[in-house]
């Protein structure tokens, strides 16, 4: 079992890091406080991108099941660093997939936040029902079905990653009606991850490209979730009603 944070010495990367998420937490229940929602409708997702295998473990025992990476190599090697341990994470892919590391990235999946293009979707799905056929006792049982948000580029700068909005109403339908996958929503990232104000106004209009898509969809889970806001503008994210936060440098602050 990890050591409570409040007993370890300052200065211990363990107790830096468990205070880091006590703060986070509180920072979300007074964002929840303020947009009239219950802090229970926000998942905190650990982006250890930019940490190794160890600090990844400590944010696990931190409390943090849900770790996201968007290399898929690091995603490989942090998975097979932690294998073994008695409470494993629920690992997220942010970046975007390329369909020839699609095949050894799924079974390590328990969601992918970067859905951006129908031939990613078309990948995963024969990736998803070739391992059912290669597995399943009875050709009859349904795939496992991996969970799936779509990736919308929210500004106007081609280098950015994300479907653009004419290509995200098709995307959605193709990802609701798939037997492969479950949609459950959409991501996006500000324009100005460190500006509040232009963060509200780029999360104001992914969520309502949501409502409008939410009324063409008959399964109210298909597009449940937001994930919308990352260290520098988690807030204005809960605000605009993000389901899921992205935070990577805010856990780390402090550590040398």
């Amino acid at each position: 079992m990890a050591a409570d944070w409040r007993t370890l010495p300052p200065g211990d990367p363990r107790q830096i890091i468990g205070a880091n998420v006590a703060a986070l937490r509180d920072r979300i229940a007074e964002a929840c406080r303020l947009a009239g929602r219950d802090p229970g409708e926000v998942t905190l997702v650990a982006v250890t991108k930019y940490v190794s295998a160890d600090l990844a473990v400590m944010v696990l025992d931190a409390g943090l099941l849900d770790l996201a990476e968007s290399r898929p190599q690091t995603l490989w090697d942090k998975a097979a660093a932690m294998a073994g341990r008695p409470k494993l994470p629920r690992w997220h892919m942010i970046g975007h997939l390329q369909r020839n590391k699609i095949r050894r990235t799924l079974p390590l999946l328990g969601m992918l936040q970067s859905l951006d293009s129908l031939r990613l979707l078309e990948a995963v799905e024969a990736e998803a029902i070739r391992e059912a056929e290669a597995t399943s006792p009875s050709p009859s049982l349904p795939c496992p079905r991996l969970d799936m948000l779509v990736e919308v580029n929210l500004t106007d700068d081609p280098g950015r990653s994300g479907a653009v909005f004419n290509d995200v109403p098709a995307l959605v339908a193709a990802a609701a009606r798939s037997p492969a996958v479950r949609l459950r929503g959409l991501m996006g990232m500000a324009a100005r991850p460190d500006a509040g104000s232009d963060a509200r106004r780029d999360f104001a209009r992914l969520r309502l490209l949501r409502d409008e898509l939410a009324r063409a969809i008959p399964d109210p889970e298909a597009l449940a979730n937001l994930s919308m806001g990352m260290s520098g503008d988690f807030e204005a994210g809960i605000l605009e009603g993000s389901t899921i936060v992205r935070i990577g440098s805010a856990l780390f602050d402090g550590l040398a």
